[in-house]
């Protein structure tokens, strides 16, 4: 189906954070924007007022006229969505064009200059820094990103831009659809075993991605991965991390609250790069999205000021309560190296407080795989708190739960096990210097209440 013959849209999944960037951008074209999801959210809620018509039930009387056309109106749908389901079915049966979120993506990256971020964390606070810089720049993007940009206050930009900034998420091998101008390659850590079974089908993965990038092209990879990328010719490569590589960084300054760093860079170096959400681990995120944004003509003033102004992603590193006697923020952080790295950023921020986090496991197969390796993350910090683990699609292991995370924390480290339904009271009855939230779950729904409670005691 030609994009030029849609007059209506229908999402079987609509409020997922990816798949509403993808309605916006039509609801911006004018399109009638429809769909269902499972349960009400703040995001269905206001892609509601922005002229989305969301139901929650599956419930074929509740698609509209319009979106039962076949000839005009587009059906996509997420990989989280059961085959079984209803209105998923009903489509099947009727012959609808039917297409994942990835595939629209794909398609816009046909159309526009693609400046993709995969990798198995950092791509979402990577890809939203490079659309801040350049959307702030005299070159302009679209983005469809796989968070809430602070400074934005929504995951999508709209222009007329040729450029077009987009989150490639390897989960079901969904960025194998697009066709990458430029890409960023940030980490390669197995994850999603469920999904491609071993390690090595994993690295094949992003092998492949990397031969969709289009000639005239680059890749931008971190230059400690184990996977072997192969580019078509006329596919420039370059690699960074954070003190070496063709793009990396020098001087690095980090105190009172700020860090700033000189930025090498084998198209023309930049002093002095403050970040503006000053976070160890955004050094490295930063490098890779100031290089995308340099490679494709953003200035040393634009990447300067970009990276000064960039305001961070909501439940990245996310602070709800920063003063000298209490810290408390949310973090997505849910792979094992996500956890490893946000501990020692928090780490290295907070040298002498006493750091305690709250950690909700997401997925019983990712707790089967990586139980260790959470254990041993998570040991940075001096208290633990875990809940039971977040199921998202999945059905229970035997024998697979939080206590395997609990019993290989290391000696010294305080922790609990408790359910997520005593979380507020626990909040309730202690006193704490730093707390964090840790997880991809919905934990993160009782973060407003946390910070109220929090605010109440100081």
């Amino acid at each position: 189906m030609n994009i030029k013959d849609i007059k209506a849209v229908y999402f079987v999944g609509a409020g997922g954070i990816g798949m509403s960037a993808i309605a916006r951008y039509f609801l911006k074209k004018g399109l009638v924007v429809a769909g269902y999801d499972k349960t009400p959210s703040d995001l269905t809620r206001q892609l509601e007022k922005e002229g989305m018509l969301i139901h929650y039930e599956e419930n074929l009387d509740e698609i509209p006229h319009i979106c039962k056309q076949k000839e005009t109106c587009l059906v996509i749908y997420t990989p989280a969505i059961p085959e079984e389901h209803k209105e998923l079915q009903y489509f099947h049966a009727n012959g609808f064009e039917i297409q994942k979120r990835a595939q629209v993506l794909g398609t816009l990256t046909q159309a526009h200059k693609g400046l993709c971020v995969a990798g198995t964390h950092g791509k979402t606070t990577t890809s939203t820094m490079c659309a801040h810089i350049m959307h702030q720049s005299h070159l302009d993007c679209n983005a469809f990103l796989g968070g809430i940009s602070k400074n934005y206050g929504t995951n999508y930009i709209l222009s007329d831009s040729d450029y077009v900034v987009i989150e490639a998420d390897e989960f079901d091998r969904s960025f194998h659809w697009l066709r990458p101008w430029m890409s960023v390659i940030t980490s390669t850590d197995p994850d999603h075993l469920d999904i491609y079974g071993t390690k090595d089908a994993y690295l094949e993965s992003f092998r492949h991605y990397t031969e969709l990038i289009q000639p005239g092209g680059a890749l931008i990879i971190h230059r400690d991965l184990e996977m072997k990328e192969h580019l078509q010719d006329g596919v420039r490569r370059y690699d960074y991390s954070l003190n070496e590589g063709d793009f990396h960084a020098e001087n690095i300054r980090i105190g009172n609250g700020e860090i700033t760093f000189d930025f090498i860079s084998p198209i023309e170096s930049i002093c002095d790069v403050q970040l503006g959400q000053p976070i160890p681990i955004n050094i490295e995120n930063g490098i890779a999205a100031m290089a995308m944004a340099q490679l494709n003509g953003c200035t040393a003033e634009e990447l300067k000021f970009g990276m000064k102004t960039y305001g961070g992603v909501d439940r990245r590193f996310d602070f709800k309560i920063k003063t000298d006697r209490l810290v408390f923020l949310s973090d997505y952080a849910h792979h094992p190296k996500e956890i490893y790295q946000s501990a020692k950023s928090i780490r290295e921020l907070y040298k002498d407080k006493h750091i305690t986090a709250i950690f909700q496991p997401h997925l019983y197969t990712r707790t089967r795989d990586f139980y260790k390796d959470f254990a041993e993350a998570l040991s940075q910090l001096d208290e633990v708190v875990l809940t039971e683990i977040y199921p998202a699609r999945e059905l229970p292991i035997e024998g697979v739960t939080s206590q395997l995370i609990y019993d290989n924390l290391k000696p010294g480290v305080k922790k609990e096990l408790i359910r997520k339904d005593e979380v507020l009271d626990f909040v309730r009855s202690r006193q704490f210097e730093v707390l964090i939230v840790l997880g991809a779950g919905d934990l993160d729904n009782q973060v407003p209440q946390i910070t109220k409670i929090l605010n109440s005691k100081l």
